[in-house]
């Protein structure tokens, strides 16, 4: 049975503490001090923080475009 619990509290993290452990998990890959199996469970923890990150970034750039929007403020490039 797998811990779930850490799951939860990963999916919560925010987008600089994701973003900060995602550049951890670069360097330990680049590293090249671990095993076969330790780095694919780190490029798997990568690709999580990634998607999460991406995630976020695409909520916020909503939330702006929303603001513009809602303002009147003239068009401005957001992507």
């Amino acid at each position: 049975m797998t811990d779930n619990s850490n799951d939860a509290k990963n999916d919560n993290t925010g987008f600089e503490d994701a973003l900060h452990e995602l550049e951890g998990i670069v360097k330990k890959i680049e590293s090249g001090e671990h095993s076969l199996e330790e780095n694919l469970k780190l490029f798997e923890r990568g690709i999580a923080l990634t998607r999460q990150c991406s995630s976020k970034l695409d909520a916020a750039t909503q939330r702006i475009k929303k603001l513009v929007d809602e303002n009147g403020i003239e068009e401005m490039e957001i992507d």
